[in-house]
This record gives C-alpha cells, sequence and structure tokens, in this order.
C-alpha cells in the first residue's frame, strides 16, 4: 500500500490515440510543437509543486519546504481548480497529428489527470479532512518525527519546518470547522472510525515536551549547531510546541470526542451520505482505472475467494491439519510457532534475511533495478495500531531510500506466516521497484514520475508476490500459504468493499465474511476493514490490476512460446511508469506483435 497523501491518483478511460508507444519506428513529430509540449509538460509539473509544496518535499525537492498551502481553504481550492482547468485547455491546443506517439499516451494521461482531479470537486470529501488511516495529520506527524522527508540538517531546515508547521495548524483549524458543516448536511464519519482517530489526537496532547512527536527535532540537532543557535531553536520549538501545536489538539480532540463521535453515523458504507453512490462510483474508476460496475467486482470476488479456498485446502492437506478450512485459519493465527519474536528488531532483521535469500535469484527475472536504496523500519508508535504494512518512496534523485514500514504493536503477538509475500509486495520487486525504476527514468516527463494509478501499482505488488517460488522463496507451506492468504485477502477486498458500500453491508457483516474466508486475526481484519471506510474504492485496486498483469504474462507466454524472455517482459510492464490498465494492455499487445 502507498500512502494516499504522498501521490496524486488518476484514470484514464479511452487511449485509442496512444495503442504504440512501443513502436520501434515511431514517426517524427514536428520539432517545433514537441518542443513547445515538452515546455508545457514541464510548466505543468512546476506549477503543481507550488500548489502541493509537500508532495515536492517527497519528492526530494527542498525549495518549498516552508509552505503548506491549507487544502480547505477556498482561496487554495481555487488554484487548484484553475490549474487542472489552465493546462486542459493547453493540451487542447497540441494537435495529436504533430506529436510523437509516446507524446499522445502523455497527453491522454495529463487530459485524464485534469479530469479527474476537476470532477473529484464534485463530491464533498472535504468534510471528511481526518480520519483513522489516510489522513494529512498522519503523516504530518511522520515529517515532524524528522525521520521522513522533512530534512533537519541545517538551522534552515529548522526553521523550513516551524514556518510549514503555521500552515499545518491553519489546517487542523478548518478540519474541524468543515466536520461542523459537515454535521449539519449528513457527511460524518461511522462511530467506529471516529473512535480510532481518538488515541491518535490524544497522544499529541501530552504537555511533557520530551516525550511530545513534535519536539523530537530539538532532541537531535546535528552535532555541528552553535550553542547559540541550539538555545534560539529550543526556545522557538518550544514555543511552539506548547503555546500552538499542543492547544490545537486538544481543541480537536475535545470536539471528535464529543459533539462529533455524537453525531457520528451508525452505517458503514459511503452510500448513506448524500450523494454516496455517485461517490463510490467515481473512487472505483479513480483506483481500477476501469469501467467494472461494482456489481461486477462483487461477483468477480466471490468467483476469487472460491478459486483461492481450493488452493487453500491443498495447502491444509500438505501439512496434514485435520479439520476444515476455517479451524486452518484459526490454526495458523494462533500457532504460536509461527510466533517467535521477543523483540521488534527482530521482525526487521526477518525481513533483511527474506531479501538476502531472495537476491541470487533476482537477476533471473529482472535485469533492470532501481538505483535507489532501499530500508525497513518499524511504523512510529503514535500510529502503528492503527496502521498496516506500507511504502514510502525514495526521493527522485534517490538520496532518501525508499522506505518499508512494517507495524509491530505487540511484538509476541506478531505471526510471520505472512512475511515472505508481504515483503515482495511492499518491497521488492514490488512497490519498491515499480516507483524507483519510474522516478529514475531518463525518458519521461517529470509529472508522470509521481503519477500513481493504483490499479497499476497495487496490481503490480500483489502480481509481485506470485513470483516467490522463482525469487527462492515458499519453500515452507506455511510462507506459500501465507501468499494464499494475501491473495485471498485482495480477492475478500473485492467482495466485502462493494458490499459495504454499494449492498448496504454492515462494518460487523464485512468483518465476519473477512473471518470465515482468510487466517488474518480479528483484530487485523478489523483494522482492515475500517480502512475501506475510510477509503471507498482503494482495497479494489490490488486484485484488478493483478488479475490483468498475470492475464498479459499468460498471453504473451503462450503467442511467443520460446522467444518470450520474462526480464524482458517485466521492462514492458514497469518501463513506461505507472500507467492505467487499458494503456498497459495496449502496451504489451504492440509487444507481443512486434515480438512474434
Amino acid at each position: 500500500m502507498i500512502q494516499k497523501m504522498l501521490i496524486a491518483s488518476c484514470l484514464i478511460l479511452s487511449f485509442t490515440a496512444c495503442k504504440k508507444e512501443v513502436s520501434n519506428k515511431e514517426p517524427e513529430a514536428d520539432v517545433d510543437s514537441s518542443a513547445k509540449f515538452s515546455q508545457m509538460l514541464d510548466a505543468y509539473y512546476e506549477e503543481g509543486l507550488q500548489l502541493n509544496p509537500v508532495q515536492a518535499t517527497f519528492a526530494g525537492d527542498n525549495r518549498f519546504n516552508d509552505q503548506f498551502p491549507n487544502p480547505l481553504a477556498d482561496e487554495t481550492v481555487n488554484k487548484v481548480k484553475a490549474y487542472y482547468n489552465k493546462y486542459k485547455e493547453a493540451l487542447s491546443q497540441f494537435d495529436d497529428a504533430s506529436l510523437s506517439e509516446s507524446e499522445k499516451m502523455t497527453k491522454a494521461i495529463l487530459k485524464w489527470e485534469c479530469d479527474m482531479n476537476l470532477e473529484a470537486f464534485n463530491f464533498k470529501s472535504d468534510y471528511f479532512p481526518i480520519d483513522q488511516m489516510w489522513s494529512i495529520n498522519l503523516v504530518a506527524g511522520q515529517l515532524a518525527s524528522g525521520a521522513s522527508a522533512q530534512p533537519f540538517k541545517t538551522v534552515e531546515d529548522y526553521n523550513n519546518w516551524l514556518k510549514r508547521l503555521e500552515g499545518y495548524l491553519e489546517w487542523m483549524t478548518s478540519a474541524e470547522a468543515k466536520m461542523k458543516e459537515g454535521m449539519v448536511s449528513g457527511y460524518v464519519l461511522p462511530k467506529s472510525l471516529i473512535v480510532k482517530v481518538l488515541p491518535q489526537l490524544e497522544a499529541l496532547t501530552v504537555e511533557d515536551l520530551d516525550k511530545h512527536l513534535f519536539y523530537t527535532p530539538v532532541k537531535n540537532f546535528p552535532e555541528n549547531f552553535s550553542d547559540e543557535d541550539k538555545k534560539q531553536l529550543t526556545e522557538a520549538y518550544t514555543k511552539m510546541v506548547s503555546e500552538k501545536i499542543i492547544p490545537t489538539y486538544k481543541s480537536l480532540h475535545t470536539f471528535m470526542s464529543t459533539d462529533y463521535l455524537n453525531a457520528g453515523r451508525t452505517s458503514s458504507g459511503i452510500a448513506d451520505i448524500p450523494n454516496g453512490e455517485n461517490f463510490y462510483n467515481y473512487q472505483i474508476k479513480l483506483y481500477t482505472t476501469t469501467n467494472m460496475t461494482a456489481d461486477q467486482i462483487h461477483k468477480l470476488g466471490l468467483s476469487e475467494v472460491a478459486r483461492i479456498s481450493s488452493e487453500m485446502e491443498k495447502i491444509k492437506e500438505q501439512v496434514g491439519f485435520k479439520g476444515d478450512l476455517k479451524s486452518f485459519f484459526n490454526h495458523v493465527r494462533n500457532n504460536k510457532k509461527l510466533m517467535p519474536f521477543t523483540e521488534p528488531q527482530q521482525v526487521i532483521d526477518n525481513f533483511n534475511a527474506i531479501h538476502d535469500r531472495m537476491k541470487p535469484q533476482i537477476e533471473k527475472l529482472f535485469d533492470v533495478k532501481p538505483k535507489t536504496p532501499f530500508e525497513v523500519r518499524r511504523t512510529e508508535a503514535f500510529r502503528e495500531k492503527s496502521a498496516s504494512a506500507e511504502y514510502n518512496p525514495g526521493s527522485l534523485d534517490g538520496t532518501r531510500p525508499g522506505i518499508f514500514y512494517t507495524p509491530i504493536p505487540e511484538v509476541t503477538q506478531y505471526n510471520t506466516y505472512s512475511d515472505e509475500s508481504l515483503f515482495l509486495h511492499e518491497a521488492i520487486p514490488g512497490h519498491h521497484y515499480q516507483i524507483s525504476l519510474t522516478q529514475e527514468s531518463e525518458e519521461l516527463p517529470k509529472f508522470r514520475k509521481t503519477l500513481w494509478y493504483s490499479g497499476y501499482g497495487e496490481g503490480w505488488a500483489l502480481y509481485s508476490e506470485s513470483l516467490g517460488k522463482e525469487l527462492g522463496l515458499y519453500t515452507d507451506p506455511y510462507q506459500y500459504f501465507g501468499m494464499l492468504g494475501a491473495e485471498m485477502h485482495r480477492a475478500v477486498r473485492l467482495v466485502v468493499d462493494t458490499g459495504l458500500h454499494s449492498k448496504g453491508w454492515t462494518r460487523e457483516q464485512a468483518i465476519q465474511y473477512s473471518l470465515d474466508n482468510e487466517a488474518e486475526s480479528e483484530a487485523g481484519i478489523t483494522s482492515e476493514i475500517e480502512r475501506y471506510m475510510a477509503n471507498p474504492g482503494q482495497a479494489l485496486s490490488y486484485k484488478i490490476g493483478q488479475l490483468k498483469i498475470r492475464e498479459l504474462r499468460a498471453k504473451a507466454e503462450q503467442a511467443l512460446g520460446d522467444k518470450f524472455d520474462i526480464r524482458k517482459f517485466h521492462n514492458q510492464v514497469l518501463e513506461t511508469g505507472c500507467v492505467p490498465l487499458a494503456l498497459l494492455e495496449d502496451k504489451i499487445n504492440t509487444w507481443i506483435a512486434q515480438n512474434k
């Protein structure tokens, strides 16, 4: 999973002009038009960074590290709308006949980027500025720790963060105001999500500064800071945290734990809010990059759950377990042999050991690998109880590593049965390869290096899990069961996400369906269901994308026979960056035709 705030999601619905990106002899474009097109793309990217300076920071561009424009403010909203309308109009000035095939692809991507972001304003998602998993305050906490993208190496860095916090505090105040507006018109979170937000806010009301997350940079001054600088910054951070950060968090916590909690809805699905059905349809398109309906996806999920269950039965028999599959889930969930750790570092060490085991085989599947370094880290304490494992991309220049965060709230209860598949998904060759190779590309325009289409990106990561045996993993049947469990988890998502948001399912129904069909713990499943409630449609992207990539690989293997090279196939999938699934299919079909 990729953190939602860091990467803009979008959709492309039509690609008729873009089917020959991989052609070996691309028609020559009009040189003058091509230069102007490139200039327009650079301007789009540059202006986008100014509108979203936090994204610039995560990309490793530090020019705007002191800025935090409030995305809830009318002024910012109007600027964003004007930005997308401006570039939608600019695109219309370029005739396809004057562009290369690659430029036509980029034009289509940018047009739909504009269209989808503009369409988002039709829905009142600003009435839900805070939830337990996806919202800006959680990213701000990461930045405040000093261990994320916001640099704390110079005095200027420290002062930049203080200035950025002023904008963040404005957002916090606006978030409370927006939620109050939402209460009046029926836009409120379910109570079950509100109660998960409260401890996250309360943790940042602690008055002991040595224990406060936002005071952490003061405890980690670089050695080259002068005593005067340390004194000045200590005073400034003490004032900021004591007089502004803590009171703002207290106010928000008080509001959400009283008035907002009392107004929280008892229903679980997004269809219960005004215009909720249309919003869910938008979310499906956004995250799957398809025109599939909720009903189609629900039926596909039921079919996949049945197929994977039959594979799980084979593993149950292989390990000699007597009993039905649901009993086997409980056996796996509660097997103390699969919970061997007593210290959080042992969990990190285990992931690094998985990486070491697969290194000798990686060359057989990939001949292009990223230069960006990679690390495994524990999820920060303030958010790990509600967090899932996730990948945080490295900087565009590769100086900041890609980071695989894993939550370890109770180390003695940490179950290892799915660690191999989890590493393949979040780390290598999953998100780390796909995102880093895109960012390092010398062919893609800048804005495409930070695009995120969840159907492709999460589809690739789930497809990567299926490569375990080819990479020397899954020799332990429990680890292979972990892979099946992870795939089942994504199949179940198709059923429960659509169940919650289009078929009137309750939170409890969704939890029970998951418990009946997968081996995750009840606590883990509950957290997952609440994740789907907070961001409808996102959970659909994994399985839809994975099935498409597997379908394309099988098609290429059958068509090319002995000419099929898995490394070249992976290059084709990865080289043009994150793209919608229809465009990926066109690209692979063209590659197959050229290599027959």
